[in-house]
């Protein structure tokens, strides 16, 4: 099958400290692959490698038929506004707007006109069911609350690859199994892909494929058994 997204061979450092050292990943779209290893190990670095966060030193990051590694990074920037989607550990809302105008944001930002964005963005909120804090701001909603509104923000923009790093991380495991169920449904859904960094076993169930990644290397666990 082909690829939505790929890296062959990657390798990045931060100064003489290595974080990757030859990692290789494939995702198929729809597909949800969640990326597991102890602290340090790379994974977060993998993660910001496949979204053009960062570019690795050597190695190749594919998407679709672009090569991502070779893009300026007006290019990658632009990428991720109608491309991608992103969740993080904290949710990262913009602690000024109201849910329901974070969520229409990068819609926003895309030169959607204001209502047709805001339209939108509640139909997510409902989706996620949040509806009931599309007025309230970050700062005036629980942390399961919070996430749900990042996901819809995720989502919102029709996005191909949801990249989520940690996104339960910050949550009891209530509000994190919720979290997930929600995600993963919605993904599905609307055939995102989804990168899922994650620790935790009970979260990775979630996904269709476990990618370890110890000492900036990768192991793909269903083509191990």
């Amino acid at each position: 099958m082909t690829p939505l997204l790929y890296a062959e061979e990657l390798h990045k450092s931060f100064g003489p400290t290595p974080a990757l050292a030859g990692a290789s990943i494939r995702i198929a779209a729809g597909e949800v692959v969640a990326i597991m290893g102890p602290s340090g190990s790379g994974k977060s670095t993998l993660l910001h490698c496949l979204a053009g966060i960062i570019r690795p030193d050597s190695g190749r990051v594919g998407y679709r038929d672009q090569d991502v590694t070779g893009m300026s990074d007006v290019r990658r920037s632009a990428l991720r506004r109608t491309d991608f989607g992103f969740v993080f550990q904290f949710g990262q809302l913009v602690p000024e707007l109201t849910a329901v105008e974070n969520v229409a944001l990068p819609l926003r930002l895309r030169r959607m006109g204001r209502r047709d964005a805001e339209r939108r963005a509640a139909e997510w909120l409902d989706r996620l069911e949040v509806a009931d804090v599309a007025d309230k701001r970050p700062g005036e909603v629980s942390g399961g609350q919070g996430q749900r509104v990042a996901i819809a923000r995720a989502l919102a923009g029709d996005a191909s690859v949801i990249f989520a790093d940690e996104p339960t991380g910050a949550l009891d495991s209530l509000n994190g199994e919720r979290v997930m169920q929600l995600l993963t449904a919605a993904a599905r859904d609307t055939g995102a892909a989804v990168v899922l960094v994650t620790h935790e076993p009970r979260v990775a169930a979630y996904a269709d494929r476990e990618v370890v990644v110890r000492d900036g290397r990768t192991r793909d666990l269903a083509l191990a058994q």
